[in-house]
């Protein structure tokens, strides 16, 4: 079959309210430049929302949409794009219902950032491996700890594909289009967005880390200790102990690398965590605040609002606002 008569793959994009326009077009572009490169209908794509409603995306822009039961018979992957509305339980029920259509057709299932947790709630990441926007990928394994989240740019296990957001999204369509038709068509659209370096799903994500990133060894091994002693803080002793290095060398190193007390960092480790959870998880307060080594929701909302200028029930009680 010459590429004049393939058939096109067939991408429907799912739209939730406050999706990112930044990941929904890092994920069409490639696909139209393609199309561009290769001059034939390689690659197609629908805007689809429950009803054909308009939706609005985060940055306040509203996008004209088809109805998803009207698009999914010409689809080959269908790809929920999240935002904090994806896991209102307002929509809960029509988003499940779309995507049992999309299983029960065999279609690629896909989430683009935040999507991800949509697609655990409905039990689709069940034995597959996934990714997820490293600023929620703590709130994700928090509610969802037997599945796999490995924190890459991007996972394609089978007929699941999950990535990170952001341009994240322009390096998975690229290996898809690398899959389709070579790595140097890959490689030719690349380099239509000044995109010099495919990533490959094998490579993690780095935002939130650069800390990490840059500072020495002793420093990494203090913060990857505080991040796996969240529900049950240590005391900094321990914390230099297990860096190995001294209390106080500790906090000279914090100091110059991350212009705070080591204690002050593990605290907004903890209460970041937290944040997303109110977000993106349906635990109560308190069982937020437990979580992150709280023992009472006064000294909790007490250092959330220092941290955030608001109390996490503001947080929660928002949320459930805007889905009402």
């Amino acid at each position: 079959m010459t590429r004049q008569n393939l058939q096109p793959w067939v991408f429907t994009f799912l739209l939730g309210d406050d999706f990112s326009m930044m990941s929904l077009a890092a994920a069409i572009e490639p696909l139209r430049s393609c199309n561009r490169l290769q001059e034939t209908q390689a690659f197609r794509w629908h805007l689809a929302s429950l009803n054909g409603e308009t939706v609005t995306a985060a940055s306040g822009i509203p996008f004209t949409t088809r109805p998803v039961n009207e698009v999914l018979a010409e689809t080959d992957y269908l790809f929920l794009c999240g935002g904090e509305r994806v896991v209102a339980s307002r929509f809960e029920r029509g988003y499940r219902a779309a995507l049992r259509q999309a299983v029960h057709q065999g279609l690629a299932i896909g989430a683009l950032s935040t999507g991800t947790f949509l697609l655990a709630k409905c039990g689709l990441l069940k034995g597959y491996r996934c990714t997820i926007h490293w600023e929620s990928q703590a709130a994700f394994n928090e509610s969802w700890p037997d599945i796999h989240c490995t924190g890459s740019l991007f996972e394609i296990d089978r007929n699941r594909l999950t990535c990170a957001g952001g341009t994240a999204a322009m390096d998975m369509m690229l290996y898809l289009i690398a899959e389709r038709f070579g790595q140097n068509q890959a490689q030719a659209v690349a380099s239509q967005f000044h995109h010099d370096r495919i990533r490959n799903r094998e490579e993690h994500q780095r935002g939130g880390a650069s800390l990490q990133m840059m500072a020495p060894p002793v420093v990494q091994q203090a913060i990857t200790v505080m991040q796996a002693h969240l529900e049950e803080p240590l005391t900094m002793d321990a914390v230099a102990q297990r860096a190995g290095v001294g209390k106080r060398q500790l906090e000279r190193l914090f100091a110059r690398y991350a212009a705070k007390t080591p204690q002050r960092y593990y605290l907004e480790l903890r209460l970041q965590q937290a944040r997303e959870m109110l977000i993106y998880s349906n635990k109560s307060v308190i069982d937020i605040a437990l979580s992150v080594g709280f023992s009472s929701t006064s000294h909790f909302a007490a250092w959330f609002r220092r941290l955030f200028g608001i109390l996490p029930s503001a947080v929660r009680r928002g949320r459930r606002t805007k889905y009402q």
